[in-house]
């Protein structure tokens, strides 16, 4: 039986140089595939994917890797037999950033996402920044009507909901303003820029996963938000 890859969430910072330790370990010891998916940028239009795709390509040959970009904008697209193929062989497959709704909404049900489910239980790791963490989680936040539930995510986490960007929302959220996301038998995590909630299987559907990067992970419940200083305990599907 296969053993599912590590999991990356990440607050910001993709494709960037300082996130390019924690991309690193997501391929260690996997293909030199680095498969990529801008599709929650697909409503911005083509200039944004071509700079989703360009610092992609960079973070590729940074690391010595193939870049692979899977060019899904639509739920057309995203059941293509010919997206999904080239899924097959990844080493590290990666949700980028924009709109979270609309990647979630795009790819549920389909067959990339078919393919993207299949890859990381075979070992292939799985990273999702920004939209792209918050859409791997049972349920995606609407930051505008935080109290309304949001929309059915991906379902790798589905008891998680991810605020990315963390330091900067909290800037201008006290937090007062953080109380309409806590959900009973919801696990609320907030994930700074340059940081990542990282974890590995250890042959259970439990996970420990840990920051790692520039700053900080927190656990946001009805008091306040909480430093995860060591580890973190996730349900993974």
């Amino acid at each position: 039986m296969s053993t599912p890859g590590r999991i990356a969430l990440v607050g910001s910072g993709e494709y960037l140089p300082v996130m390019q330790e924690i991309e690193g370990w997501l391929l260690a010891d996997r293909p030199k595939r680095y498969v990529q998916l801008a599709t929650a940028a697909a409503p911005e239009g083509e200039e944004s994917l071509r700079r989703w795709h360009d610092l992609g390509r960079l973070a590729a040959e940074r690391l010595g890797v193939e870049q692979v970009v899977v060019d899904v904008r639509n739920r057309q697209d995203a059941d293509s037999d010919h997206w999904a193929q080239l899924i097959e062989g990844a080493g590290l497959i990666y949700l980028s950033g924009g709109n979270p709704t609309f990647l979630a909404d795009t790819l549920r049900g389909t067959k990339v996402w078919a393919a993207i489910d299949r890859a990381w239980r075979a070992g292939a790791s799985l990273a999702g920044c920004s939209a792209g963490a918050m859409a791997m989680c049972g349920t995606v936040s609407d930051f505008r009507h935080p109290r309304k539930g949001g929309v059915q995510g991906l379902g790798v986490f589905p008891g998680v909901r991810v605020l990315p960007h963390f330091d900067r929302l909290t800037h201008w959220m006290p937090d007062l303003a953080l109380r309409p996301f806590v959900t009973s038998g919801i696990t609320l995590l907030g994930v700074d820029e340059d940081t990542a909630l990282v974890g590995e299987s250890n042959g259970t559907s439990t996970w420990d996963f840990r920051p790692r990067g520039r700053q900080s992970a927190w656990r946001i419940d009805a008091e306040g938000k909480q430093l995860i200083a060591d580890s973190v305990q996730l349900h993974v599907s």
